[in-house]
């Protein structure tokens, strides 16, 4: 029973929630549209030239792992790190979360790392993330500002206008997606709980979250951490020019998609699936994008960037078959 009630917290609600907020979005939805634009309307071009920026952000991921884990006197190989991260995400489109304890496993089983030094250093790149991401967010929100105040004058649209805009339903996706958040939290705290109960373990992971203060050529660290969120932005960024609808839209609109769908994805949702159409399609309609054309352009983008996250996942499991586990 335990397990069931287990399964259906890590597996059934993010899936449930994800479909409900997706049908909310798309109920009534002219799926001939998304046919012909992707036929004839879409420049697939574009589209190709962001998909290796996403699997850069993922290399730069796994070449910054190896660092932290370097003064542990740790040492996997380039090549089995890069296929953890891999499996990482695409295990997470399963289970939301649990690729960060698998990537662990994967260099544990070929590459005999200590798993608690190993989930340390995964903390350790939560928290530089979580740093970069609030630098990022802050410095949109105060470029941006000017945008919002003429957006506003110009067309007499108002903050109050915009919450009143919102319908009941609007309002409920919104809770829920902060109820999920705050579940994700809890549970957390939940496992670590059940963690500080071996000690050597406790021990291990603080000696992974302190590694960064050891970590020979920090500025490649921290070259590393800002290309992650570079890349990733490329990555979304160029889908703009798919479309004729987003092509003019420029890099400061595409910058605050991004800051907002970076957060949304902390749902606890298959890639997030759900909460980031959601918030993306919003902040595109904020910028005068049809509310048809933001939804299409949400469940393309995100439809192939997941597609390519399932790729390089199965690619991971191909190339580990022919890894030989170290003694």
């Amino acid at each position: 029973m335990k397990r069931i009630l287990h399964l259906i917290v890590k597996v059934f609600i993010p899936v449930a929630l994800a479909g409900a907020i997706l049908w909310w979005m798309y109920r009534g939805f002219e799926w001939g549209e998304v046919n012909r634009a992707l036929r004839s309307d879409m420049r697939w071009s574009w589209m190709l030239w962001s998909l290796p920026f996403g699997v850069l952000a993922q290399v730069f991921r796994a070449l910054r792992w190896r660092q932290a884990l370097e003064p542990m006197g740790e040492h996997p190989r380039r090549h089995t790190a890069i296929c953890a991260i891999f499996l990482s995400y695409a295990s997470s489109l399963v289970i939301p979360r649990v690729g960060e304890i698998l990537r662990c496993g994967v260099l544990r089983q070929y590459d005999r790392t200590n798993f608690g030094r190993s989930v340390g250093t995964v903390v350790c790149e939560r928290v530089v993330d979580t740093v970069l991401m609030l630098l990022l967010t802050a410095v949109t929100i105060v470029w941006q500002i000017p945008v919002f105040l003429r957006f506003m004058e110009t067309t007499g649209v108002s903050l109050s206008g915009i919450l009143h805009g919102f319908t009941p339903t609007g309002y409920a996706v919104t809770a829920m997606c902060g109820l999920a958040a705050l579940a994700l939290v809890t549970w957390i705290l939940a496992k670590l709980h059940v963690l500080e109960r071996t000690r050597q373990m406790v021990k291990d992971m603080l000696d992974g979250l302190l590694s960064i203060r050891q970590v020979r050529h920090k500025w490649l660290f921290l070259l590393y951490s800002v290309g992650i969120w570079v890349a990733y932005y490329l990555h979304f960024y160029l889908t703009f020019f798919c479309f004729d609808f987003t092509e003019n839209l420029g890099p400061m609109a595409a910058l605050v998609a991004f800051v907002v769908g970076s957060f949304a994805v902390l749902v606890p949702t298959p890639n997030g699936a759900g909460p980031w159409h959601f918030a993306v399609k919003t902040v595109l309609v904020l910028y005068g994008v049809a509310g048809v054309s933001a939804a299409m352009f949400v469940l393309v983008v995100h439809t192939i960037q997941t597609l390519l996250v399932l790729l390089l996942g199965l690619y991971a499991l191909a190339a580990l078959a022919f890894v030989k586990p170290r003694r």
